[in-house]
């Protein structure tokens, strides 16, 4: 006998067992975040639990998203899995269908990153293939490097970078919004020395730098509006630039359709089909 379960995040048993399922499957898991304090109520697993023991997940992730100056109300959904002894017994569609009973009506669209290996299986839930988009440009700035780097390793500096999102006046053409605990599963995880702060602007920059190329995922800065100055911070050895956003000036910048190795956008709802009409792309750090 089978139960569906949700809101469960503090619920040892349960928080144990997904998270060795989450571990079996892809390799990672979620109690860092959680004892972090950076799991909270927009990450919820909707959860298959036999005997006590979570056997099949669909985790569903609120995602708002500021796009062209309007809130738009999206979720993700994410942490698609079956345990193996509990394959192709339909878990996944009866997960699948209570969040579709439980969001009805009540979000702007949903979207997903689904293996190409799956490409046959959400189009049964009325999800569709769509477009993302990336954007990129050369540059040549002048002047020195004027950014520290912040290593992101201790609860003083995971506050610092919060405070400093509260701060934000900087947006791009489709920002996530009222979700930062989703931006600290990266920061506090696998990427703790991609954060970057400029004192004189408040500014906190998001990225990894490798040797010319810099790939920025977030801005955060409570005075700096134009993403120009952000660059130039960056000093003369960055010498390509490419966004992990789309920005709100694409003047200069080269744009090509974006798609993840091994991974295929897929949406559900008319409100979800701004981001390839307009040829913006789901935020780097918004995948959950």
């Amino acid at each position: 006998m089978y139960q569906v379960e949700k809101d469960y995040r503090n619920n040892d048993s349960l928080r144990k067992s997904f998270n060795e399922l989450v571990e079996k499957t892809f390799g990672f898991n979620f109690e860092n975040w959680y004892q972090n304090g950076f799991w909270g109520d927009n990450y919820n697993p909707y959860s298959i639990v036999i005997d006590g023991k979570v056997v099949s997940n669909v985790s569903v992730n609120k995602t708002d998203m500021l796009v062209d100056g309007e809130v738009k109300h999206f979720l993700q959904l994410g942490t698609v899995m079956t345990d193996e002894q509990y394959r192709n017994r339909g878990l996944s569609r009866i997960i699948m269908e209570q969040i579709e009973q439980d969001y009805a009506g009540k979000v702007d669209g949903i979207y997903l990153f689904g293996n190409d290996g799956v490409l046959d299986y959400y189009p049964k839930f009325g999800f569709q293939k769509s477009k993302e988009y990336q954007y990129s440009k050369k540059v040549s700035n002048q002047g020195e490097n004027q950014l520290e780097q912040v290593i992101m390793d201790n609860p003083d500096a995971w506050k610092k970078l919060l405070d400093g999102m509260d701060r934000n006046v900087f947006h791009g053409k489709c920002d996530m919004v009222g979700n930062g605990n989703l931006i600290m599963f990266y920061i506090t995880g696998f990427m703790q020395e991609s954060v970057y702060y400029h004192k004189d602007t408040d500014t906190y920059i998001i990225a990894d730098v490798e040797e010319k190329n810099v790939c920025i995922h977030n801005v955060f800065s409570s005075t700096i509006t134009d993403l120009e100055v952000v660059i130039k911070l960056f000093g003369t050895a960055i010498k390509e630039v490419t966004l992990g956003f789309a920005p709100a000036e694409t003047t200069g910048y080269e744009v090509i359709e974006w798609h993840e190795e091994d991974c295929t956008y897929f949406i559900k709802g008319e409100g979800m089909k701004v981001v390839e009409e307009e040829k913006l792309r789901i935020p780097s750090l918004a995948h959950a």
